[in-house]
């Protein structure tokens, strides 16, 4: 009998897989002569970091497909499960209870001890749970190897999570997540390129066609004048009415609407460059200062301003002054619906209550309030575009070194101007203006937004 249990030890080693540690389950050969369960190596190679290899030897496979199942080891393993049951059987004969001379048949749940049919008709086991072997063997046999599964499995667990402990596998992994971030912006990039295509076309075309309306109207004046008297008098009235209906739809035609192009991630991006910005009280005209240094009203010494172009810049400075890096700040102007941002490219000085400094050294954008709508538009640049919303907060990146100065719609995330300042000289300072009012209406703060403060659609009502 000894012999036999040996001999059956070594047939279980042999279908036995080495992943695992059960019987085979579909098994497959790898050509090197190692066999294993089909989802064993499947899930090994499924895991594996680097080139795929037989799990014992570690040599490379000609080909990553699987090969088929192994029906030859298949079936030996059936014939081993049906022999190791068949030796268990003949085995349990031999074990017998000394006391009574009985063979152990049942077993004590609560005492993990073999008994005969004597021992159970003892005190020592009563109200005990008694299973025959042949019942409570199976059962525990089944326990374990589901626990020895659990244990592969938490295993391989800890092999992966091994695996991804590795600096290799990280830089991998943030690697591909920047790749698939380019993918998305550049897509997105297509589609906003685009979508301008196609504006700047309708744009072209509705230009095109005033301007054409125009020249038509122009030689119809030409023909009414070279009338006679009488013929001209009956016409004049109507092409008059026509000629304010033709300039008045001039602004709407010429000059453009500002466009918004969401930019993903734009303003999470200049963020990491936010400042905690303060006003300086001591520089400001014709407005008061709040008393944290953050809000900036006109007070109503502006009404009496004669020249209201230049009400744009009065206002005041920020305390901080930059000459290097980069900066980016946001600034509430829902409760102002004009108003101006930028900065002053200079040292500023104060002489007598006036500025002694040039205004051309100033770049700002400002908004205009006009009965039909907002206006925007840039001092010393090329925009000057219709709103079609008011913009409530205002993004302000400025990078010194290669002298540029943008401005964004926070809550749009998109780029509303970009300009290089190559005027930049030693500091640079930024500049705010809640003005100038509009007559009949009590004046709003502009307010610098806290460095931890971020906008999004819900929150514009109550800003």
């Amino acid at each position: 009998m000894e012999a036999a249990v040996e001999m059956l030890q070594k047939m279980q080693t042999a279908v036995t897989c080495n992943i695992c540690r059960n019987y085979f389950s579909e098994p497959v050969t790898l050509h090197c002569g190692h066999s294993f369960c089909r989802e064993c190596l499947s899930s090994c190679w499924r895991a594996a970091t680097q080139a795929l290899s037989c799990p014992e030897c570690r040599q490379v496979p000609q080909s990553e497909a699987l090969s088929p199942v192994n029906e030859r080891l298949a079936q030996l393993t059936d014939l081993v499960k049906r022999f190791s049951s068949q030796v268990l059987q003949s085995t349990k004969g031999q074990s017998q209870c000394t006391l009574h001379g009985k063979v152990f048949k049942l077993f004590c749940e609560q005492d993990q001890t073999p008994l005969c049919v004597g021992c159970c008709e003892t005190a020592e086991h009563g109200g005990h749970r008694i299973s025959p072997v042949g019942e409570a063997a199976p059962r525990y046999r089944q326990q374990l190897q589901n626990m020895q599964r659990n244990l592969e499995k938490r295993f391989e667990e800890a092999k992966s999570l091994l695996a991804q402990q590795s600096l290799e596998y990280w830089r991998r992994m943030i690697t591909e997540e920047y790749f698939t971030l380019e993918d998305l912006l550049i897509e997105e990039e297509s589609i906003c390129i685009e979508r301008i295509r196609q504006e700047q076309g309708a744009r072209r075309d509705r230009l095109t066609q005033h301007r054409q309306t125009l020249r038509e109207f122009e030689l119809k004046l030409q023909e009414a004048g070279n009338r006679l008297d009488l013929d001209l008098l009956q016409d004049a009235k109507q092409l008059l009415e026509r000629s304010e209906s033709e300039l008045s739809q001039r602004a709407t035609t010429i000059i453009p609407e500002l466009r918004e192009y969401p930019i993903p991630g734009l303003i999470e991006m200049l963020n990491q460059f936010r400042v905690d910005m303060i006003l300086d009280p001591t520089s400001a005209t014709y407005v008061s200062v709040s008393e944290d240094l953050r809000s900036v009203t006109a007070t109503e010494a502006w009404e009496a301003l004669q020249n209201p172009e230049k009400n744009y810049y009065h206002g005041v400075f920020a305390k901080q002054t930059f000459s290097s890096g980069r900066y980016y700040w946001e600034v509430d102007v829902s409760q102002v619906p004009q108003w101006a941002l930028g900065v002053f490219p200079s040292y500023y000085r104060r002489k007598g209550g006036r500025d002694t400094d040039c205004y051309n050294n100033l770049f700002l954008l400002i908004c205009t309030k006009k009965e039909d709508g907002y206006y925007i538009r840039t001092y010393c640049g090329s925009l000057n575009h219709r709103l079609k919303d008011p913009i409530p907060r205002v993004g302000v990146y400025l990078e010194y070194s290669i002298r540029s100065l943008a401005f964004y719609n926070v809550l749009q995330c998109s780029l509303i101007y970009k300009v290089h300042l190559i005027s930049f000289t030693a500091l640079v300072r930024p500049f705010f203006c809640p003005g100038p009012p509009l007559p009949g209406t009590k004046p709003g703060p502009m307010t610098l937004c806290p460095v931890d403060s971020h906008l999004c659609a819900c929150c514009v009502s109550s800003e």
